[in-house]
């Protein structure tokens, strides 16, 4: 199976991720909720719930949207990671974070 996984911040600036189930450094449900946690207190995000309830989706986009667009550009390590992330807490083998418009699908 591969996977996808887009994030974007305005319609001309989109990073697409793309790997294999085969990808050995692949999340399990579990380390990707844990990575989801770190990074989320590293980058000190806040909810967007005046409750303070943190749904997953507000948590995989809050962390692309405090870590900003330049990770993101940068194709680098903890891109990746946040790809990989993003997919097995989902469930899904596509994903879109669209920071600019603020949803997940």
């Amino acid at each position: 199976m591969s996977y996808t996984v887009i994030v974007s911040f305005a319609r001309d600036h989109q990073y697409e991720f793309k790997f294999l189930d085969n990808d050995s450094a692949l999340f399990t449900p579990e380390a990707a909720h844990l990575w989801l946690d770190q990074q989320w207190e590293d980058l000190e995000c806040e909810p967007s719930n005046p409750v303070g309830k943190i749904l997953r989706l507000d948590k995989v986009l809050l962390v692309a949207q405090n870590a900003g667009e330049k990770r993101f550009a940068a194709n680098g390590e903890w891109a990746h990671q946040y790809a990989r992330a993003v997919v097995a807490v989902l469930g899904r083998d596509t994903v879109h974070v669209n920071v600019a418009e603020h949803e997940v699908g």
